[in-house]
């Protein structure tokens, strides 16, 4: 059953690195997002999991493009989600698009 109907509110997103990235892997690559939180906030989250300093750059791409800091995640689920019902990220230090987990 797909938990999009289980929590709603919530948007079901997997996050992955990019294979030729230097940035560590992260140990939860699933999470529960709310519709309503800013890309901006979602990327604070994954900065703070991956322990990243200040100068490090933390760039994440939905379907091969930057999804700009100020849309909801919900705008973006809806317009990348997969047919799984899950949206999947991908996050490098490098604006390198063709982005592949």
């Amino acid at each position: 059953m797909n938990m999009e109907l289980l929590v709603f509110g919530y948007l079901q997103v997997i996050v992955e690195r990019f294979s030729r990235s230097n940035l560590p892997q992260m140990e939860k690559r699933k999470y529960l997002v709310p519709c309503d939180m800013p890309v901006g906030q979602f990327i604070f989250i994954l900065r703070s999991r991956l322990h990243l300093s200040p100068g490090t750059a933390l760039f994440v791409f939905v379907n091969n493009t930057l999804p700009q800091t100020a849309s909801l995640m919900g705008s973006v689920y809806d317009a990348y989600k997969d047919k799984d019902g899950f949206l999947y990220m991908c996050y490098s230090s490098e604006k390198t698009f063709g982005c592949l987990a």
